[in-house]
Formats: structure tokens, C-alpha cells, sequence
């Protein structure tokens, strides 16, 4: 019941008279509105977030996941270290690495791109590097017979294979860490998510709606868009 009852406080009070006044005007939708100027650059701002440190860590995960696959010549004891990282990077959440960066750097958007970041970074060099692991060997043999070195196996027989798994992964990734951003925020790590603990700790709950309605928005386009990017990839597309 209780739970009922805050969900009922956030919906704004609106008048079908007044809908259309100005944002002086109880009831209207300026009025419940009156923030966005506010809040639509914090959703920029997360969405900046997101799209960054996935951009930053879908390119060091792609260069660790061909230093810790099997099939890519790298040494044993690399191999092995750069998975442990990778499994260490993950284990953390993305909120316990926001509350350590917030604390070394203070609120702001930095301890949020690299909370994001490194997770991703864990997240998806696992990914990738099984990716690779899984890829036919036959082109592979054959460059190694016509004399091409390890970077030239990569280059022309590994790469081409992954390169679409990779740039669907990276969308999905791009999806989460958008929803990741929102929940950071809550912890003083930027974007849109502190604007929504201002609102809850200040009673402001008409604004605790607008706030997720934004959200919701954005993260079902982004998820169209990524979706159909996915899906153009997949299909081969160039």
C-alpha cells in the first residue's frame, strides 16, 4: 500500500481546463514541466556518459580480447593475467566503482565514465575474446601457409569474422549503460539520476515523474535504434 500510495503522489495534479497555460498556471503541463530546462540537458548529459565510456572500452576490449584468446599467439602468462583482470573488472557493479570514484574525485560526470567504462571493459572483453576463440580457423591456415605473420592473420582472417559480433555487442552494451547512468547518478556520479534524487529528497514528486518519464523516453529509442543497428550488422550491411 504504501509503495501504491508514493506512485500516486508522483503523478502530477492536471487540470483539462488549464492543460495548455502557461507555467504559472496549477494544473497545466508548463507548470509540471517548469524543470526541463533543467532536465533535458542532464538527459544529454547521461546520454553523453554512456555513449563515451562504451565508445572508450569497446576499443581497449577489443584490443584485450585478441591478447587473451587462445587462438590469437599471445603468451600464456598474458593471456592469463589480462582474463583475471577482466573477470576482476566485472565482478565489481558499476555502483560500487561509482562510489569509489565519487569519493577519490568528487560528484560529477567523471567517476560515472569511469565506473561505466570499466565494467564495460570486463563485460566485454569476455565477450569478445570468446568471439574470437569461436571463429573458423580455416582462413586462419590458410594466410599461416602463405607465409603472413600473427598481425596479418588478425588483420585479414580473425578480424573480418568478429567484427560484426563485436559492433552488436558494443549497441547492446551502449543499451545498459544508458540504464547504468541513471542509476550512478544516484550516487552523485552525474546525469539525470542525481536530478532524480534531488527531486525524491526534496518531496518534489511531480518532478520524480517527469524525471522518469524523460527516462523511459530516451531508453526506448535508444533501444529501437541500437536494435535496428544490431540487426543491420548481424545482417551484414555495410
Amino acid at each position: 500500500p504504501n509503495f501504491l500510495d508514493y506512485m500516486f503522489e508522483t503523478l502530477p495534479t492536471l487540470h483539462v481546463t488549464d492543460l495548455f497555460a502557461d507555467s504559472h498556471t496549477k494544473g497545466s503541463l508548463a507548470y509540471w514541466g517548469y524543470r526541463l530546462p533543467i532536465q533535458l540537458p542532464l538527459i544529454w548529459e547521461t546520454l553523453q556518459l554512456a555513449l563515451a565510456s562504451t565508445l572508450v572500452a569497446v576499443a581497449i576490449a577489443t584490443l584485450l580480447a585478441f591478447v587473451a584468446a587462445n587462438n590469437a599467439w599471445s603468451p600464456a602468462p598474458l593471456r592469463f593475467a589480462v582474463r583475471v583482470l577482466v573477470a576482476f573488472l566485472r565482478t565489481m557493479p558499476e555502483l560500487a566503482w561509482a562510489v569509489i570514484f565519487v569519493m577519490a574525485f568528487g560528484i560529477g560526470a567523471i567517476p560515472g565514465f569511469l565506473a561505466l567504462m570499466l565494467h564495460t571493459i570486463g563485460s566485454l572483453t569476455k565477450l569478445f575474446y570468446e568471439a574470437v576463440e569461436s571463429a573458423q580457423d580455416k582462413p586462419v591456415r590458410g594466410l599461416a601457409a602463405c607465409g603472413a605473420s600473427h598481425l596479418q592473420r588478425i588483420r585479414f582472417a580473425l578480424w573480418p569474422q568478429v567484427k560484426p559480433i563485436f559492433l552488436s555487442y558494443g549497441f547492446m552494451r551502449l543499451e545498459i549503460n544508458f540504464r547504468s547512468s541513471t542509476i550512478l547518478g544516484l550516487v552523485g556520479a552525474g546525469g539525470i539520476g542525481q536530478e532524480l534524487m534531488t527531486n525524491i529528497k526534496l518531496d518534489r514528486y511531480d518532478q520524480v515523474s517527469i524525471t522518469l518519464l524523460l527516462i523511459i523516453i530516451v531508453v526506448s529509442l535508444l533501444d529501437m535504434l541500437s536494435g535496428r543497428l544490431r540487426q543491420w550488422v548481424l545482417e551484414g550491411k555495410k
